[in-house]
């Protein structure tokens, strides 16, 4: 039978989600813990690959075992986080039909970025500092030339091996906010802490830190919005901005 679970998982200290020779991955980690589980080897595919470090929310992943599971669903879950390292959580897990592919059958995948703007201890694991003054305004309205089915190809990393590089962006905007542990204190944000959302049906490799980046050149005045058409139209990932490290990126949500 094929059965699929939701984690979320702190992506410092991991190689990604993809297993890696010789590096710590969130994929070799959770077939272990599940082979030690079901006493057999387990093979487990995910929604998709995030990058060093990145985090996730509501990660999606599958995989099959031969007959119906020694515990029911809601144990096994308590069970394999007993054995999962506190980096990785499982929140469900949920008999799934013969055919369902975490992956391939995923239709939207949700990511966020978080930025601050001055020094605080309590994001700084999950937001990257941002030193520059930024023109939000402008990096809002480079959002509009991001929607649509185009070719992101600037935006892939070097080396990647995509069949294809068209994406099809169905959201794209930034927001002020205000940290959880801010609203437990009841404390404001203010304009000190800014998200970028973007949906999308697909990600390149390290599309989503490329985008941001160029964002940040736009913020900076260093690129116009109205520029970014031709940077898309470019295909040269030397065209678009540097990636932004990949601790403040979570996978928020994976939709079928």
């Amino acid at each position: 039978m094929r059965y699929a679970l939701t984690l979320s998982y702190d992506g410092s200290g991991f190689y990604g989600w993809q297993i890696q020779p010789n590096e710590r991955s969130i994929q070799e980690t959770l077939q272990q813990a599940l082979g030690t589980l079901l006493g057999c080897e387990i093979a487990v595919t995910g929604a998709g690959r995030t990058d060093t470090d990145v985090n996730a929310f509501e990660y999606i992943a599958h995989f099959d075992y031969v007959g119906v599971l020694p515990y029911e669903c809601t144990d096994f879950t308590f069970k394999l986080n007993a054995i999962l390292p506190q980096e990785i959580s499982i929140q469900e897990t949920i008999a799934v039909a013969d055919d369902f592919h975490a992956r391939f059958d995923a239709c939207k995948r949700t990511y966020h970025y978080f930025i601050h703007f001055k020094k605080d201890p309590f994001v700084r694991h999950y937001s990257w500092y941002c030193k520059y003054k930024l023109d939000v305004e402008a990096m809002q309205r480079a959002c509009q030339y991001l929607i649509g089915t185009q070719d992101f190809a600037c935006f892939e990393k070097k080396g990647a091996d995509s069949k294809t590089t068209l994406c099809t962006l169905y959201e794209a905007k930034w927001e002020f906010y205000r940290p959880s542990l801010q609203s437990l204190c009841g404390k404001d944000g203010g304009e000190s802490y800014l998200c970028f959302t973007v949906s999308a049906n697909r990600f390149l490799r390290n599309m989503v830190r490329a985008i941001v980046g160029t964002m940040i050149e736009i913020g900076r005045g260093r690129m116009k919005a109205e520029d970014l058409p031709e940077v898309l139209a470019s295909k040269n990932r030397c065209r678009a901005g540097q990636s932004v490290p990949g601790n403040a990126l979570f996978l928020t949500k994976v939709e079928y």
